[in-house]
């Protein structure tokens, strides 16, 4: 996984879900490449971003779907 500290210098095309219209606790997603996606908080778009593969991304998915995060 890699970082970087500047997401809004990556020139690419971040998408956020549409179920999270409403709310600001959002994360911003773009592809990279085939196997690559990275993520960022919408509320930050010049903070940092994480690079992750495209394993990984289903995963980080998969655990917010399931609840694993929720407080």
């Amino acid at each position: 996984m890699n970082r970087f500290e500047d997401a809004s210098t990556l020139p690419l095309s971040w998408w956020k879900s549409s179920a999270s219209a409403a709310q600001s606790d959002c994360v911003e997603c773009a592809v990279v490449a085939p196997e690559r996606v990275a993520v960022r908080d919408s509320k930050k778009p010049t903070g940092p971003a994480l690079l992750l593969t495209r394993d990984q991304f289903v995963g980080l998915v998969t655990a917010v779907k399931s609840g694993k995060f929720a407080g």
